[in-house]
């Protein structure tokens, strides 16, 4: 059979396992086992087991539920008060005063909970009511907070560079660090973005009376340092070679846990919820990528991947023309499945005619993320429109069209790391080995 209707035909079976509502991993099992079975001479219960084997001790996937758990972990922590209190006092003369906070305060948690749908959630429950009761623009608190949200996927440490460089064999400290520069665009991005529209309509805008001295505000602050320390540490451990993800994510837990404690809301009974929330949601991961890496291997005795990859070649596109062609891919693909679904079902196909094409995986890896980071906005399959809906009970599509001016600037944002690779290649360069 030839190498297109076999592939047409375990696409197909993979989309009506999706639509029957199959469980993600066991649809991805189900359609490896199919094409080992049918499509290649491969013994099918050994690479089966073989690969399982191989897969489950992963160390670098240690790291997967440690930062989880430190998210879990601050989730249920006086957090997001403290940094609504030590945001606001020093955003209150800025073009769009506290919308920012919305922003800035994604951008804090996204570095210590790895997650998306939890950043959503954590500032949401905090600024949705506050924001409104103050009088802002509807539409802009609900595209900011869905916008930023999805800083989750992009500022280290984030769960899915984790899966990407698991399922890619790429360097997840690399991937980390290689995800900062572009994180910092996207908020500069998101802040330019709310100061334009502040200055365009300045009276959708509501005052706000905050007059306080440098050391009031300081001290207003204070509360935010424990956790620009834990950021710092975390993330420098790694940059600085001093630990490895797996080694900076343990400490991260010990430190996560002795903050939380400090700030006198966090009981025993947090810590034992945090812990099972991280459990199921790493369990759920990781029989994703144990899947995934089965999926992997058979197409690999299928030869999909390598007809594929050698059959876009005869087109001659170009990096260029060829990433154009897998935005658009990626960007059909996430209206329908999650984030970290859609990396570990297409990584392993498409990462060969990447390769061929001279694109840098490491780079390509936060393309991706950025791509992906989109499908987190977009109907009918956000998960940031679905946790905000739960937050606000709006309808599910006045939340997507709030969030579409977000869409359109994580889509320039990947234009600029196509012009400009060093945005993400410069600080990994410079780590060494």
């Amino acid at each position: 059979m030839s190498d297109p209707m076999t592939f047409a035909i375990l696409l197909g079976l993979l989309l009506v396992l999706l639509a029957g509502g199959v469980w993600v991993a066991l649809s991805l099992l189900i359609v490896a086992l199919a094409g080992l079975a049918f499509f290649s001479g491969a013994p099918t219960g050994l690479v089966m087991a073989t690969t399982l084997w191989g897969h489950s001790h992963s160390w670098p996937l240690a790291a997967l539920p440690l930062f989880i758990l430190m998210g879990e972990i601050l989730l249920r922590s006086r957090l997001s008060e403290d940094m609504f209190s030590g945001l606001a006092p020093w955003l209150g003369r800025a073009p769009g005063r506290l919308l920012h906070v919305n922003v800035l305060g994604c951008a804090i948690f996204a570095a210590v909970s790895g997650s998306s749908a939890a950043t959503a959630a954590t500032i949401g429950r905090m600024s949705v009511p506050e924001l409104t009761r103050r009088g802002y623009p509807e539409s802009l608190i609900l595209g900011t907070l869905a916008g930023s949200a999805t800083l989750g996927f992009l500022i280290p440490p984030s769960v899915i560079l984790i899966v990407y460089g698991v399922a890619t064999e790429q360097s997840i400290a690399r991937l980390f660090i290689a995800g900062i520069l572009p994180g910092l665009m996207l908020v500069s991005l998101f802040g330019g973005y709310v100061a334009l529209r502040a200055w365009m309509n300045p009276a959708a805008i509501p005052r706000e009376d905050i007059t306080l001295n440098l050391r009031e505000k300081l001290r207003a602050s204070r509360r935010l340092i424990p956790i620009v320390v834990l950021i710092g540490g975390v993330i420098g451990s790694i940059y600085t070679g001093v630990a490895s993800p797996t080694d900076a994510a343990a400490v991260g837990v010990v430190f996560s846990v002795i903050l939380a404690m400090a700030t006198g809301s966090f009981r025993w009974r947090d810590f034992k919820e945090a812990l099972f929330s991280a459990t199921r949601t790493s369990a759920m991961i990781a029989f994703i990528l144990l899947a995934a890496s089965v999926l992997s291997v058979s197409m690999g005795f299928t030869g999909i991947p390598r007809n594929l990859a050698a059959w876009i070649g005869t087109f001659g596109l170009s990096p260029t023309a060829l990433l154009a062609v897998l935005t658009v891919f990626f960007i059909l693909l996430g209206c329908f499945l999650d984030g970290i679904s859609v990396v570990v079902l297409t990584t392993s196909i498409i990462l060969p005619m990447v390769e061929a094409a001279g694109i840098d995986p490491l780079w390509f890896g936060i393309y991706l993320v950025l791509v992906v980071e989109m499908s987190q906005i977009t109907p009918p399959v956000g998960f940031n429109l679905f946790v905000i809906q739960g937050l606000t009970g709006y309808n599910i599509l006045k939340v997507a069209r709030a969030a579409l001016p977000f869409f359109g600037l994580l889509l320039l944002a990947v234009l600029l790391i196509t012009l400009v690779p060093g945005i993400v290649t410069y600080l990994p360069s410079l780590m060494g080995n």
